[in-house]
């Protein structure tokens, strides 16, 4: 469970899209997976800010080994894309304290804040992943 008391279930995604594609046989695209957490933004080192968001790229990484697993499974999976990229208002909290990006906007709930962007560790971490079609999994 995370802080906000969703469940974190990584083998259970790929039990759904076992369970999916066998049901179906239909490709699957996933969608809006990710984790919203109170990010707190840091000093870079080098002149700006960041957030050290070890645990969205735990969960990301896990996850998409789960993926992984599945389409080794046979289930046809024709894409993933992960919940956001920059972050965003909480529709479920309805704040700006929970956030999903890996893009930190420098905006409050009492909407203080200069709307500056700052990259966060998983945004370097989800590019690479990128660059290497999945193949950097295995070496982080």
């Amino acid at each position: 469970m995370n802080e906000y008391g969703y469940q974190i279930d990584p083998i259970g995604l790929r039990y759904v899209l076992n369970q999916l594609y066998d049901r179906y046989q239909k490709p699957i695209f996933i969608v809006e997976n990710g984790v919203g957490a109170k990010d707190e933004l840091i000093p870079d080192g080098e002149g700006s800010y960041t957030v050290h968001d070890i645990y969205r790229i735990d969960i990301l990484k896990k996850h998409l080994l789960q993926v992984r697993e599945a389409i080794r499974d046979g289930v046809k999976v024709l894409g993933y894309t992960s919940w956001a990229p920059i972050d965003l208002i909480s529709q479920s909290e309805n704040s700006l304290e929970k956030r999903y990006g890996y893009i930190y906007v420098d905006r409050h709930n009492d909407g203080s804040g200069t709307l500056a962007r700052y990259k966060k560790k998983s945004f370097y971490w989800y590019q690479e992943l990128i660059r290497t079609n999945g193949k950097s999994l295995d070496q982080q």
